[in-house]
């Protein structure tokens, strides 16, 4: 679960502060996919960010599985980041040499332990989340030799990587048409549903909030209002 209470940040601006959120609170439940939209500049991607431990908050707490990520140096933030928490960003960042298992089984590396039997899980680990994204026969190919859905399955894949319980997506469709934007959000709520995580969403395309598990929207840093879906 990952639970927002009353989070404020702001960012300096010549002689003042910004206020890109302004006490907002927001929980998300596992298995839910909750829906938050706005205007550019709303504040949608610094309450992400602040969600990720990618960035502290003036005030207020940031809970991921009943930890005060508030509370951590930034090398316990670091590894509640790697263990807990998967982000999908809005652009894929895939390496240009690496083919779409490889992708997946980097994030291993990045880990403290590098063994032959954890290699041996990472591999075994990405062939079921390619699997899962439907793409268990493209694992040898780079991210030219991919389509845009794809490169962005393959994110969303990477991202689930070390079994988060949190789930943070930014404007994963942005780039997509309305069809293959369509079967990524099929994509996430399905394994949202599979995995049980509680993912936060960020879109511009009001479409596919209906099929969310909640809704709410973001003006100048606050919330305008809050919709359940479900």
């Amino acid at each position: 679960m990952i639970r927002l209470n009353n989070i404020t940040l702001t960012f300096p601006d010549g002689d003042t502060r910004v206020t890109a959120v302004d006490n907002i609170s927001l929980t998300a439940h596992p298995g839910t996919v909750t829906g938050i939209t706005g205007p550019s500049g709303s504040g949608k991607s610094s309450l992400l960010a602040v969600a990720a431990t990618l960035i502290r908050p003036d005030s207020g707490q940031v809970l991921i599985d009943d930890i005060d990520a508030t509370q951590l140096n930034p090398r316990e933030a670091t590894d509640l980041r790697r263990n807990n928490i998967g982000i999908v960003f809005q652009q894929s960042n895939l390496v240009p040499a690496l083919t779409a298992r490889e992708q997946l089984t980097v994030m291993n590396e990045l880990g403290a332990q590098h063994s032959r039997r954890n290699r041996a899980k990472a591999a075994a680990r990405a062939d079921v989340l390619l699997d899962a994204v439907g793409l268990s026969d493209q694992g040898g190919k780079r991210p030219h030799q991919l389509s845009g859905g794809q490169r962005q399955r393959i994110n969303i894949a990477r991202a689930l990587m070390n079994d988060p319980s949190v789930l943070l997506v930014d404007e994963p469709t942005s780039a997509l048409d309305q069809e293959r934007g369509a079967s990524i959000i099929d994509l996430i709520l399905r394994l949202t549903d599979e995995l049980n995580t509680s993912t936060l969403l960020v879109t511009h395309d009001l479409v596919h909030l209906p099929r969310m598990h909640g809704v709410v929207h973001i003006v100048d840093g606050r919330f305008v209002d809050a919709l359940a879906t479900a």
